[in-house]
């Protein structure tokens, strides 16, 4: 029996009550902090608001919720443009392999809940669910550090992730949900040079529509190699180098990689190793009296080379900036949405702060986020030198959790963008015990959350 087979039955054979408790309250947290993060999204003209308004000018059934837009369409179309929303902030949370696990699984997950009348026990499961496939497809790639990258990690196995969600959706059996994974794997691959600009978004939005896609066509009969895992020139062939390990896929299942090694909460709405240079960048701001005291610079990093930007060229691309995210720090004492416009973006004291900012990329450092550090330099100019390391931001790996209580000021900020207070509170009422919510309930929050 070969490796997919074996796969397949144990995603086929997990079920809610296979979650442990502590999966449960991690996936309601996710659930949350995508729907916050993908209202706050859909208001970025610069990406969901184009792919928005192309989806409803292509048509199609109206039977799923697009985030923001006050409209309803296709399950594969609302997925394609919630996914695209829950990512373009980079704001949603990160895992280790390094991966973008929750925009390309739950707008699958919460597009065919809604078009088929399910609950959010299904939901929940099926995040779960696309969770494990994506983070155990990266794990058994051994790919850890951003210089291996030889795509964009979500568009390598978001689809993947999204088929299995969706098949949990559909009641897929073995044999439909490998043929599933079959006509999901023909449909990745992303490039690392679209960092920075709109295209980088769809990356997940396209992964988790096209999964949800091929789990559709194969409850409809719709055939792909059963067999793609370990088959000649498939998936692992074909996206991977000599380093995969096959038989680590095998490892899926309790106690579910949503809890070991589980995810890091983002509190800053940009790349996750630009987190580190903003921790060191806010202790340093509080010993910096006047900007215009400062004479230098220096950023010392491991080797992510699609974040060494010393000019942005929008304020979008300084998310993948070191120099753009320790300027915003160092001038302004905090990081938010608001800092990556491109009116602060081309602000006068950004123009001069940036020009002051060097990079130093070691290939001494981990080039990822579990092992990595962000050391800077700051010299006056009355010869004062001023230095801070940051070895991981708040909420990382081995370290203390973000607590619910600064989670929900992040999930509030979020759905201010669009939504009143009553109508944020609703969402965090709805969305913090999604697995109880029945079929009525769920299309009364995706009503609340479409909201333009």
């Amino acid at each position: 029996m070969g490796i997919t087979k074996r796969l397949c039955d144990r995603i086929a054979a997990t079920g809610y009550d296979d979650l442990t408790d502590a999966a449960r309250i991690a996936a309601r947290r996710l659930v949350l902090d995508g729907l916050a993060v993908a209202v706050a999204g859909s208001k970025q003209e610069a990406s969901p608001g184009i792919i928005a308004a192309h989806l409803l000018e292509m048509g199609g059934s109206e039977a799923a919720t697009a985030i923001g837009f006050g409209y309803r369409t296709s399950p594969v179309n609302a997925a394609y443009v919630n996914g695209v929303s829950m990512h373009v902030l980079d704001f949603e949370p990160m895992w280790n392999p390094a991966n973008h696990q929750l925009s390309t699984t739950l707008p699958a997950a919460l597009a065919l809940a809604e078009s088929r009348g399910m609950g959010g026990r299904a939901v929940l499961t099926a995040l779960v669910k696309g969770i494990e496939m994506q983070g155990w497809i990266r794990q058994s790639s051994r790919q850890f550090e951003a210089r291996q990258a030889r795509f964009h990690p979500p568009s390598q196995v978001g689809s993947m992730g999204a088929a299995v969600a969706a098949a949990h959706m559909l009641d897929l059996d073995v044999d439909e949900l490998r043929n599933a994974l079959g006509i999901a794997a023909s449909r990745t691959g992303g490039l690392l040079a679209n960092a920075g600009t709109m295209t980088k978004s769809t990356n997940c939005g396209v992964a988790v529509a096209a999964g949800l896609d091929a789990a559709m066509l194969a409850a409809r009969g719709f055939t792909g190699n059963p067999d793609i895992f370990e088959a000649p020139q498939g998936y692992v062939d074909g996206l991977f180098d000599d380093g995969f390990v096959l038989e680590d896929l095998l490892n899926y299942g309790p106690p579910f990689r949503i809890v070991e090694p589980s995810y890091a909460i983002k509190m800053f709405p940009s790349q996750y190793g630009t987190h580190f240079a903003i921790t060191a960048a806010l202790e340093l701001h509080e010993k910096i009296a006047d900007p215009a005291a400062v004479e230098s610079i220096e950023v010392v990093t491991p080797q992510m080379f699609y974040i060494d930007r010393p000019q942005p060229v929008t304020g979008l691309a300084g998310k993948f900036s070191w120099q753009y995210v320790t300027a915003a720090a160092l001038l302004d004492g905090r990081v938010t949405m608001a800092s990556f416009e491109d009116e602060r973006r081309f602000a006068p004291d950004m123009e001069a702060m940036l020009d002051r900012i060097s990079v130093d990329m070691r290939a001494d450092i981990p080039a990822r986020f579990d092992q990595m550090h962000v050391e800077t330099t700051v010299r006056l100019k009355d010869g004062t030198t001023l230095r801070a390391r940051c070895d991981g931001p708040r909420g990382k790996w081995g370290g203390a959790p973000i607590s619910d209580e600064d989670h929900l000021v992040k999930v509030r900020d979020c759905l201010a963008v669009r939504l009143d207070g009553a109508a944020a509170a609703q969402v965090i009422a709805l969305a913090s015990r999604v697995d109880d919510l029945d079929a009525d309930e769920i299309k009364q929050l995706m009503h609340v959350v479409s909201q333009p």
